[in-house]
């Protein structure tokens, strides 16, 4: 039989020992080295922080630092134990019976909880202190919370409680009062770097800078996770571990490829893009992955924009820091922005598609076909070179002149209303809806129902209640707006008819006249039924016998006839529009 030792994974084989083997906590290990030499050692601590930081590590530590007595079994709590006497090897070993450990989140209940006060009062059987060191303290419920408040509050001078946790939040105010409490920050990228070198050369591993500085990319400042993929990367790779190898290991497309595809999706070129798409995932990236490179790099570029120090990352390589910089200084920041939302987007499509590739290669198709598209500004300025400026003089009082960058769908008013005259020039000059088109939009109530149909209810609402019809004939509409009515109303109307009927409407807008908003004519109409509803012999006897009944609705045999029609119709969404923000 074989005396080999059985293989210990590296995050574990290399678990601190020590506060000097911690990595990445100074402030935390400064401290705790304060505390201990002036003997001002807390009652409790909580330890927080994200998955592999050494919460729990640093628990243990602690524990052997207040139970340490030296080789020579004379010595004091101390930050630096020895690990050689009983009560380190123990400790370390995790069979000292002063030194319990529990996971809270497989023993959540009061009845834990209770374990552990009732035995706090009897003495350490063999080490100074008895510790009770929680994992995950948040998981426990409400009641063991409050069971364990009046001991963590007065604890016997023998006892010391050590938390950990990832989700502080979760842990009530009345025990983090109580507690001396540490962040550990997330591990920095140079000291990650550092650390999975020294754990290499310690196993004679040979693996490159390149892959080590994947592996810290993918570790996001967990040490423990670092060492996980480090330990991975060295059984992977045959010889020396390539980047290459971590690569294909993480699923990863190759940053310098996932640059060219940028470059490719920002210069609007679809069919290259899917060619690249298409290398990367036959080379074994994940559609996802790639899709998610594309959002760091885009966010990456972004900050670069405005912080060009941020290009200084030591996981990246000169090469791509070099093409970083260039694409920031290009890219307006609109642009990225857009590419950002839009890959937002994408990630989630791609999560829920029954097929990855196939969605991410239509993300790709519609950034490349948005890529081109012109800023709102440039859009805007177009529009206002290719309009000829309105007639007539300034807008009198109460007028409401069309929103700039919309007088391709409707048109200002001139300055004296002339409800008998024709429309404008400008509205004179509007071509003339199709014939096929007549029959559908021949009232004004034709219109009104393209709006219901298209399930627009904030513009239908609007159109009800704040525009007076002075005049219709289809494809121009004359209105008085209301006093309510949103000043950029006229310039959405307008737009939206020419994006659902494929032609341009003149609406032009006066300050008098008009019949009455269809929400007013509503109303009359609703008042007249609930009068009649009202004289009802059987409503009068239902109000007769409950006094205190109200008439809320009333539907009538037309209304349930349309809701039915209505409900029968498919969802049809809005035409998306790159520029919305909302």
């Amino acid at each position: 039989m074989s005396d080999q030792p059985a293989y210990q994974v590296l995050a574990r084989k290399y678990r601190p020992e020590t506060f000097a083997d911690l990595v990445g906590q100074d402030a935390m290990v400064r401290t705790l080295k304060n505390a201990f030499k002036a003997d001002r050692i807390a009652q409790a601590f909580i330890m927080t922080g994200i998955r592999g930081t050494g919460k729990t590590t640093t628990a243990r530590i602690i524990a052997k630092g207040m139970n340490c007595i030296g080789p020579d079994g004379n010595g004091g709590p101390t930050t630096d134990p020895c690990g050689e006497c009983e009560h380190c090897v123990a400790i370390m070993e995790g069979r000292h019976v002063d030194v319990m450990e529990m996971d809270a989140a497989s023993r959540t209940g009061v009845g834990d909880i209770r374990e552990i006060i009732d035995s706090v009062h009897y003495r350490a059987a063999s080490a100074r202190y008895k510790i009770y060191i929680i994992d995950e303290v948040h998981m426990l419920s409400k009641n063991a919370f409050n069971a364990l408040l009046k001991t963590l509050e007065e604890p016997p001078a023998h006892v010391k409680f050590i938390f950990a946790t990832t989700e502080i939040r979760q842990v009530p105010v009345t025990v983090l009062s109580r507690c001396q409490r540490f962040d550990l920050r997330r591990i920095e990228p140079e000291v990650m770097i550092n650390l999975l070198r020294k754990t290499a050369d310690a196993e004679n591993a040979e693996i490159t800078d390149d892959a080590l500085a994947l592996i810290t990319r993918a570790a996001e400042g967990s040490a423990r996770d670092a060492q996980s993929l480090l330990d991975q990367a060295i059984s992977h790779g045959a010889g020396e571990t390539t980047a290459d190898q971590v690569r294909a290991m993480l699923g990863l497309a190759d940053r310098g490829r996932v640059l060219d595809l940028f470059d490719m999706i920002l210069r609007g070129e679809a069919s290259e893009a899917l060619t690249e798409l298409s290398a990367q995932y036959a080379d074994g990236a994940d559609p996802l992955a790639i899709l998610r490179d594309l959002a760091e790099v885009t966010h990456w570029v972004s900050v670069i924009k405005i912080t060009p120090d941020a290009a200084e990352d030591p996981t990246v390589g000169p090469d791509e820091r070099t093409r970083g910089l260039a694409m920031a200084e290009a890219m307006p920041m609109r642009v990225m922005s857009r590419m950002w939302q839009m890959l937002l987007k994408a990630l989630e499509e791609v999560a829920m598609a029954p097929n990855a590739m196939m969605a991410a290669e239509m993300a790709v198709i519609r950034l490349t076909h948005v890529a081109d598209l012109p800023t709102p500004e440039e859009l805007v300025k177009k529009l206002q070179d290719a309009t000829p400026p309105p007639s007539g003089g300034p807008s009198g009082g109460g007028m409401r002149p069309a929103p700039t960058g919309t007088t391709t769908a409707a048109e200002p008013a001139h300055s004296a209303p002339a409800p008998q005259g024709g429309p404008s020039a400008s509205a004179q000059a509007a071509p003339a809806l199709a014939e096929e088109a007549l029959q559908h939009y021949a009232r004004f109530e034709d219109v009104v129902e393209l709006i219901r149909t298209h399930r627009d209810v904030k513009l239908l609402v609007e159109v009800e209640t704040g525009l007076r019809l002075v005049s219709y004939r289809p494809g121009r509409i004359e209105v008085n707006p209301t006093e309510s009515a949103a000043s950029d109303l006229i310039g959405r109307f307008g737009s939206r008819l020419q994006s659902w009927t494929g032609n341009r409407w003149a609406i032009t807008v006066v300050n008098e006249g008009g019949a009455p908003t269809i929400a007013e004519v509503r109303d009359a109409a609703e008042n007249a039924l609930r009068q009649e509803a009202q004289a009802h012999p059987l409503v009068q006897a239902v109000l007769a016998t409950f006094p205190k009944a109200k008439i809320t609705r009333i539907e009538t045999e037309a209304e349930k006839q349309q809701e039915a029609q209505q409900d029968a119709l498919p969802e049809v969404e809005d035409e998306w529009d790159p520029f919305d923000d909302d």
